[in-house]
């Protein structure tokens, strides 16, 4: 049981990898369409590239979009209209009628044309209220079919155009008045009848809403039919719009039969297998060529983590409206690979993504094509990701090529740029906008999954921070060499293609330490007042060996990325404090060399051994009395010989070649620093 625990202790980080793997591919396999995939590419106007297609089982030609669009459209505008009428409303009109019918007219009249006039008005009621009276004025078609509703009985019908709108209320009163020998009385009835008048009719929203969608539902969403072995098209024909969608109702057919029947797990299987390999090769890419991101589970996740939110991004486009499908940044994926890793990483873990969106975006060899030139020239163009105007460059370039590459696409396809769809392009320009969002999202990170990338070290790298002030404050000699170090090693990492930018902030804060005690180190002794001379060479060793233990404290305290601290635990390896080692073994003769060896680790990365060989020779060099070009090249040769035999750079993957190139900027820089001039006379 106990060897079981320490066995999956020792493992713990594969085991963690493997879990993360197998969740990964189950995500993302559960983002992807629940469809099978339609073998044959086609495009409508083009030859049909493949053999002769039979028809593999009976299937419905689906109407197009248009089609059902138009059905919708002729329902819509002739289905039946439903009104409610209140048949309370046209007796108590008549009643008003009566009662100021006398008051305005029975006194001016005789009795006789009062009657007649009465007549008039009576009949002018029974007009307006034959079928109903709006309480609203509506644009329907006069010929819509309507049915008027006492409750829900059904107690009349009629055309719109028999009902009387609020507009129409005035003409039908002149009207039946010019028809009459009473026009004179026009103003004096109007005036009567729309203090008297009320609409009885009011439109059934509810009826008239759910009987569309009856109508509606009606609807047949398919055209005919095609039996089996029937021949669907023969290779070369161009494939017209009848032919283009009948083959688009087979690939539906197929697609949904392929995953809704009994092979759904089959093919969920196989959605699984092709997810899985593509993950396993980026987790092999890792294994073989980026060990240290490989070993660090954060940083794998991180890179998981990443491909699974653009492919979940993507899903979500595509479900709302593929349309909108590049408005997605894609490139910003490669951008964050970049800034965090390298280059070639960011451009592996793109070209992977694109093949898994693949599964999911419709037209996806172009649209494939698009984003893996995309991340192409993001990888090219994109040098240093923290000067602002290098990214919107660069964002300008990329929605260039989107722009480039997809016209060309169009131009293959339709043969003319006459149906282009202009707006498309306002989607690339979106895209390029939502890239220039990588600045922030790199911030982000940083604070989630603490990780550093070249933004930050821009500002670490800032003298006027307030733990580089208070080393220049506590320890100035320390600071002024820190300066020296950061400006051989950053000339040394761009002559081998190492991060500069990393190995100046790493040589700025390795001897932060010293600030503890910062007397005990001779570039702050100004006094002339050595402290070491009151102490054992093992005590002084101890006190020299400290300060990078106390680095590590500090910098953690001041939460430094360990990127950071990698160069303070390394910068000495495990060489020696080797003057108080030479003068101990000169007083007894012999030494214990681990009490005056540092507790290492020896340096692991290109930068770190940069950085080992620059301080080693900016401390020494002050030593240099009347220094001279031979003595330089030989000093420099001397002290990095020395590091190599004692093996500090054997866990560093830097090479003999890379090294003498370090050797040969160390020499330029410290004959310039120690510029040879000929003695000017007094």
């Amino acid at each position: 049981m106990k060897d079981s625990i320490n066995k999956l202790y020792r493992n713990h980080s594969l085991i963690y990898k493997g879990l993360l793997f197998i969740a990964t591919t189950f995500l993302i396999v559960y983002l992807f369409p629940k469809s099978g995939k339609f073998k044959y590419n086609f495009e409508r106007g083009k030859p049909w590239q493949s053999e002769n297609l039979y028809a593999p089982f009976d299937f419905a030609i689906k109407k197009t979009e248009s089609e059902i669009a138009s059905n919708k459209k002729e329902i819509t505008d002739n289905s039946q209209l439903y009104f409610t009428i209140d048949t309370k409303v046209k007796g108590k009109v008549e009643r008003d009628f009566d009662l100021q019918f006398k008051n305005i007219f029975s006194d001016s009249i005789t009795r006789k044309l009062s009657d007649n006039l009465y007549d008039v008005g009576k009949n002018i009621i029974s007009q307006l209220y034959e079928f109903g009276i709006l309480n609203e004025n509506h644009d329907f078609d006069d010929e819509r079919s309507v049915s008027i509703l006492d409750g829900r009985e059904k107690i009349n019908t009629c055309f719109f155009s028999n009902l009387v709108q609020q507009d129409d209320i005035s003409p039908l009163i002149n009207k039946a008045l010019l028809e009459t020998s009473f026009s004179r009385y026009n103003t004096e009835f109007i005036a009567l009848f729309f203090d008297i008048i009320q609409p009885n009719m009011l439109l059934n929203k509810s009826f008239t809403d759910k009987a569309l969608e009856d109508e509606i539902s009606k609807i047949a969403f398919t055209r005919g039919s095609i039996a089996r072995e029937t021949l669907i098209i023969s290779k070369g024909e161009v494939i017209d719009n009848e032919k283009y969608q009948i083959l688009k109702s087979l690939q539906f057919e197929y697609e949904s039969q392929v995953w809704n029947k009994s092979n759904y797990l089959l093919v969920l299987f196989a959605y699984t297998v092709l997810v899985a390999l593509a993950l396993l090769m980026l987790l092999l890419f890792l294994r073989k060529y980026r060990m240290e991101v490989f070993e660090n589970n954060t940083k794998v996740t991180f890179i998981f983590f990443n491909i699974s939110l653009m492919i979940f991004i993507t899903t979500l486009v595509v479900n709302y409206d593929s349309k909108y499908i590049y408005i997605v940044p894609i490139s910003i994926l490669p951008l964050v690979f970049k800034a965090f890793f390298d280059a070639r990483l960011g451009l592996f873990a793109h070209v992977l993504t694109v093949l898994l969106l693949g599964f999911i975006v419709p037209n996806s060899y172009e649209y494939m094509f698009l984003q893996i030139i995309a991340g192409i020239v993001t990888i090219l163009t994109v040098s240093e990701l923290y000067k602002r105007a290098n990214l919107f460059i660069s964002v300008g370039q990329i929605t260039g090529i989107y722009i480039l590459a997809y016209f060309a696409f169009f131009v293959i396809h339709e043969g003319t740029i006459e149906t282009l769809k202009w707006e498309t392009f306002i989607w690339f320009i979106l895209c390029g906008l939502a890239t220039l969002f990588v600045q922030p999202l790199i911030y982000a990170y940083e604070k989630l999954f603490g990780l550093v990338s070249d933004v930050s070290l821009l500002e670490l790298s800032d003298t006027n921070s307030k733990l580089l002030k208070e080393l220049s404050n506590k320890a100035p000699g320390t600071f002024h060499h820190s300066l020296n170090v950061a400006n051989l090693a950053e000339a040394s990492a761009n002559e081998i293609g190492a991060n500069a930018m990393l190995v100046r902030v790493g040589a700025l804060y390795h001897d932060i330490g010293k600030m503890k005690n910062p007397t005990y180190f001779t570039e702050n002794q100004s006094t002339g007042i050595n402290p070491h001379d009151e102490m054992s060479y093992k005590e002084s060793a101890r006190i020299i060996i400290d300060h990078v233990i106390a680095g590590i404290e500090i910098a953690r305290k001041n939460n430094l990325p360990d990127r950071v601290i990698d160069f303070i635990r390394t910068h000495h390896g495990t060489s020696l404090v080797y003057y108080f080692y030479a003068q101990e073994v000169k007083q007894f003769s012999e030494a214990e060399r681990e009490d005056f060896a540092y507790l290492g680790p020896k340096p692991f990365s290109k930068e770190t051994a940069i950085l080992m060989m620059c301080d080693s020779v900016e401390a020494a060099s002050k030593s240099l009395k009347e220094p001279t070009t031979a003595k330089i090249e030989a000093f420099v040769e001397n002290i990095i010989n020395k590091q190599i035999e004692d093996n500090q750079f054997l866990n560093a993957n830097i090479t003999f070649k890379e090294i003498e190139s370090i050797k040969k900027v160390l020499k330029y820089k410290l004959a310039n620093i120690y510029h040879l001039r000929i003695e000017y006379p007094e």
